[in-house]
């Protein structure tokens, strides 16, 4: 059965528009966190395209988002980790047991393994990266209501053992060298000077996949999301100087 549902609408310099779409009685009422609202506009656009999901309402800061999921009781929280007048893992952490039946997803730019072992400790069924949003969202949010947890691009059943892997003590620094190769290095430097992909291949007379791909592997091995997470860890643990 289907019933005129979700109204999705825009602020800051673009005009108020407003969609309604149908969505069956027995949608999944998503409750929408963000300070931004370009990403609570093109969220909402993402869930009212899905005919068994509606957008319960927008959240504009962390003690909003506190309020109205008391007041809507929505089926899951889309969470955003940085918000104004109260974070989203303050929030999170406030919320508590209260909520029993609502479910949370945490929609962030980047997050660190320490921050994912205490969101899930505090209760967040599932992690997005919002630069991987548009593809995986819906599929977590489908994953967290069928009980299991998502950790950025994929489900997780076992949850026990990725709090165990992500707690467990980080290695050292001359570990974290050794994980890395010469060439790998010379890029770390790179990136701590500003440098772009194209400088950084003509500089090793290459191509910019190859650093791309370099790249990859770089965040990978080091647990950061992007450049600017690259440099400053780099930084901060005197991997390189800057010049």
């Amino acid at each position: 059965m289907t019933a005129i549902g979700t109204t999705v609408s825009t602020t800051g310099n673009f005009m108020n528009v407003k969609k309604t779409v149908r969505a069956r009685t027995d949608a999944v009422r998503v409750l929408i966190a963000d300070d931004d609202p370009l990403v609570r506009a093109a969220v909402g656009l993402l869930i009212s395209h899905q005919p068994d999901f509606s957008v319960a309402g927008e959240a504009t800061n962390g003690e909003e988002a506190i309020t109205m999921a008391h007041e809507l009781r929505p089926d899951l929280l889309l969470l955003d980790l940085n918000m104004p007048k109260k974070a989203g893992m303050d929030a999170l952490r406030e919320m508590g047991d209260s909520l029993p039946g609502m479910r949370t997803i945490l929609l962030t730019v980047g997050i660190e393994k320490r921050q994912i072992v205490e969101a899930l400790q505090l209760g967040a069924r599932g992690i997005v990266l919002k630069e991987a949003a548009r593809s995986v969202l819906i599929d977590a949010i489908r994953a967290v209501q069928q009980g299991m947890y998502w950790i950025n691009q994929h489900p997780v059943s076992d949850v026990h053992r990725v709090l165990n892997e992500f707690a467990a003590p980080a290695e050292s620094l001359s570990e974290k060298r050794e994980l890395l190769s010469n060439k790998e290095m010379q890029i770390v430097t790179f990136i701590v000077e500003g440098c772009t992909n194209k400088d950084i291949a003509k500089s090793l007379s290459t191509s910019e996949q190859v650093v791309k791909n370099h790249m990859g592997k770089i965040f990978d091995k080091l647990g950061v999301f992007n450049r600017l997470e690259l440099a400053l860890y780099a930084l901060d643990n005197q991997m390189v100087q800057r010049h």
